[in-house]
């Protein structure tokens, strides 16, 4: 018997009269997650406190994945904090290793998130730093200028030829549109080939066979300010990030950066000097790459060594990620990093540990904080 329109929609109307019940229609809680959706949407904004706890978590969970695979590589559970805290950060003789292997990871830290808050990826650090070596050893080797200002013609000598190989990338990114990663890059090699050469050649110590340069004379040399381990390149490094943060948070070059970092042709369209910032912010970035080889030769190695610069172009991008390319938070970062590597080899030595262990908890750490980035820029909303 067919039904009526009437009875057909009476039905229906039964049923929207009792979603409308209280306590009869089926919350987000009852249903079953298979059929829940979901949305992704871009965060505007996260307050600081907010961020800082997503870090921290996401930390601590690198953290604990790092110290479960030492567990298993046979560190035992309870020397942890004694290796990584105790040992290193209030022991005296390894708090003066990580300042002095802090100084120039300060720098290189720095330089990357100099460049990388204008949008310009240089991954060229270790060749910048490898040009700044060069260019303060060359002012020792041809024994330029007097005693008294040999110090200072070897930092400027660094800076300029820091900044002139970072000048290359930069002008084939503005001019010719090449990507900036694989120019920087390769530059890196073309600088270390030309290292060897120097110390496998004219730049060989004659006394004996090694390659490495002649060894500086003591005023050369970066003065020791306590005990044998740590010199005046920690000052210097902290000068370098003090003046960074007045330069990305209080000038108006700063300020510019702020706006290219976040949405360059916007910033070009309200008139900010996009190319010239971008220019200014990677020829800054070589600078402190090079002086970061000057504080390496002129003052942990003494000389200019074939494999000085090894390291340190990942280390750099890997602060200023950390760091979020803040030059204050990449110093803590710096010194934490440095902590890291003094830890591992006091692992190395007690127990064994290769170093490509250190490695691993450096890339656990890294690929966790990444994470957490992608917590504070999105969230994921229940749809209803």
């Amino acid at each position: 018997m067919n039904s009526t329109p009437l009875q057909a929609a009476a039905p229906a109307a039964g049923q929207s009269q009792l979603r409308g019940v209280p306590g009869k229609e089926p919350t987000a809680q009852a249903r079953p997650l298979a059929s829940r959706r979901f949305a992704l949407e871009i965060r505007q904004q996260m307050a600081w406190p907010r961020q800082a706890l997503i870090l921290a978590v996401s930390l601590a969970i690198g953290m604990g994945i790092s110290a479960a695979i030492l567990v298993a590589a046979g560190v035992p559970a309870n020397e942890l904090l004694n290796e990584f805290v105790l040992q290193t950060l209030f022991d005296k003789q390894s708090l003066q290793a990580v300042l002095f292997q802090a100084a120039p990871m300060i720098l290189v830290g720095i330089a990357a998130s100099l460049a990388f808050r204008a949008r310009f990826w240089n991954l060229g650090l270790e060749g910048q730093m490898i040009w700044g070596a060069i260019g303060a050893t060359a002012i020792s080797f041809f024994d330029l200028g007097p005693p008294a200002l040999r110090l200072p013609l070897m930092l400027a000598m660094a800076i300029a030829f820091g900044l002139l190989w970072a000048l290359a990338p930069a002008l084939l990114k503005l001019r010719l549109g090449v990507n900036e990663i694989i120019s920087s890059l390769m530059l890196n090699y073309i600088a270390g080939n030309f290292l060897l050469h120097l110390v496998y050649g004219a730049w060989k110590d004659p006394k004996d066979s090694f390659p490495y340069s002649p060894q500086f004379r003591a005023f050369e040399r970066l003065p020791e300010w306590f005990g044998n381990v740590s010199t005046a390149a920690i000052g210097l490094a902290l000068c370098v990030a003090l003046l960074a943060w007045w330069f990305v948070g209080v000038s108006r070059a700063g300020l510019y950066l702020r706006f290219v970092d976040a949405n360059p042709r916007m910033a070009d369209a309200v008139g900010v000097p996009v190319r010239r910032m971008i220019l200014s912010a990677v020829l800054l970035s070589g600078a402190l790459s090079g002086i970061a080889g000057f504080v390496v030769v002129a003052g942990q190695e003494g000389r200019l060594t074939q494999a000085f610069h090894s390291g340190y172009g990942f280390s750099g991008i890997l602060i200023a990620f950390l760091a979020r390319n803040n030059p204050l938070a990449a110093t803590v970062v710096a010194v934490l990093v440095a902590a890291l590597f003094v830890a591992g080899r006091n692992l190395q030595v007690f127990y064994q540990i290769p170093f490509s262990m250190v490695q691993l908890i450096q890339a656990i750490v890294v690929i966790c904080v990444a994470s957490s980035d992608f917590f504070i820029r999105h969230r994921i909303r229940n749809v209803r």
